[in-house]
């Protein structure tokens, strides 16, 4: 692609990649993101603290991964815009030859592609133009780079919140877990109206955001998550709000945004 036509086709209505950005302070997001941004976090304070927890979640699950059982695949679905401590910088650092796989269809991220593109010499790092409501693309696309026949890291960090039917969201879940073998793990966050993690502010902020903003988002009850995870093998502590899940001895506040991370057996 060349130019910056899709993002001058796009500013003027807020983005949730770059509102993401905005909050977690980044510099890739327009006007009309901040705007949408700032009434949000009036009307759900947390949310800054929400994209700060998803983002050290991820960090300590691709470490974990890498490290402690040997992953050297990531499919990373629903990458946003690029920041620091990406997958493929977390993921590559432990060991080199790891393999990446983004995968987003928002034009905007795929301008930041030659950003994201960038691997150690062992190691590959690959982005796929696709849309998580279509599995079935996904896998094939990633299976161009990554080898299915070895376990991956399959991660859908605050993605399946935009699949507005959890039938729809669990099947996509199916599917994609189908295509990897046994030891491939499920890395997943979600926000969540919940009360006993502060969720109950998200009811108002996604109305908001759904009249004002793309893509359409909803939350979900932890019940509700956790059926993303039928057949899978939770690792501890389970499903937490992320800001808890192995955090150490910082004991964080929880957010209103469960995480997990699960092995197929």
């Amino acid at each position: 692609m060349g130019g910056n036509g899709a993002a001058e086709l796009t500013a003027s209505v807020a983005h949730n990649a770059r509102v993401w950005n905005y909050w977690i302070g980044g510099r890739d997001n327009y006007t009309a993101d901040q705007r949408v941004g700032e009434q949000v976090a009036g009307m759900l304070p947390v949310i800054r603290e929400v994209a700060r927890a998803d983002r050290a979640f991820l960090g300590r699950a691709v470490r974990l991964l890498a490290d402690e059982h040997g992953i050297r695949q990531f499919l990373d679905i629903g990458t946003g815009l690029p920041t620091v401590e990406n997958t493929h910088e977390i993921a590559q650092g432990i060991a080199p030859e790891a393999r990446i796989v983004y995968v987003d269809n928002d034009p905007v991220v795929l301008m930041h592609a030659r950003t994201l593109l960038t691997s150690s010499p062992q190691g590959v790092t690959q982005y796929v133009d696709a849309d998580v409501h279509d599995p079935d693309t996904v896998v094939r696309r990633a299976a161009e780079t990554l080898d299915l026949t070895r376990p991956v890291a399959v991660l859908m960090l605050g993605i399946l919140n935009f699949v507005l039917d959890t039938d729809t969201a669990r099947e996509v879940v199916r599917r994609i877990m189908a295509a990897v073998p046994s030891g491939s793990f499920l890395v997943l966050t979600h926000p969540t109206a919940d009360e006993e993690v502060g969720g109950q502010g998200n009811i108002a902020a996604m109305r908001f955001w759904n009249d004002h903003a793309t893509p359409p988002i909803t939350a979900r009850s932890r019940a509700e998550i956790a059926g993303f995870l039928d057949g899978l093998d939770l690792l501890a502590p389970g499903l937490v709000p992320c800001s808890q899940w192995r955090a150490g001895a910082d004991s964080p506040a929880p957010v209103p945004q469960f995480g997990a991370v699960a092995v197929k057996p």
